[in-house]
């Protein structure tokens, strides 16, 4: 299972991008295989590297028939391969050392 963070920008529309960010969520809401949360900065997605990457072409394209000309795509991957941990769990192991 993969974790990765993914921001899905246009470029060029002026400082308000919600438009586009409701656009590119509306394509991961629409769907129910990989798990997400929406943060500030970022939109995290959990589950098949496969599925993710096809999910964030999605979400690009959504963007792009929001109206944006020119799309900037950036994503941390953390794909983990010996065991399944949650976006839940990474945050709990932090916390819990926090005290």
């Amino acid at each position: 299972m993969a974790i990765a963070a993914v921001s899905i920008s246009p470029v060029g529309v002026g400082t308000s991008v919600s438009e586009y960010v409701a656009a590119a969520l509306a394509v991961v809401r629409a769907q129910d295989t990989v798990r997400y949360r929406l943060d500030p900065m970022f939109t995290t997605l959990e589950g098949d590297l496969g599925e993710i990457y096809a999910l964030v072409a999605r979400m690009q394209e959504a963007v792009f028939a929001a109206g944006a000309e020119r799309v900037g795509t950036v994503m941390k991957i953390d794909d983990r391969r010996d065991r399944n941990v949650s976006m839940e769990a990474k945050v709990a192991s932090v916390e819990e050392r926090l005290g």
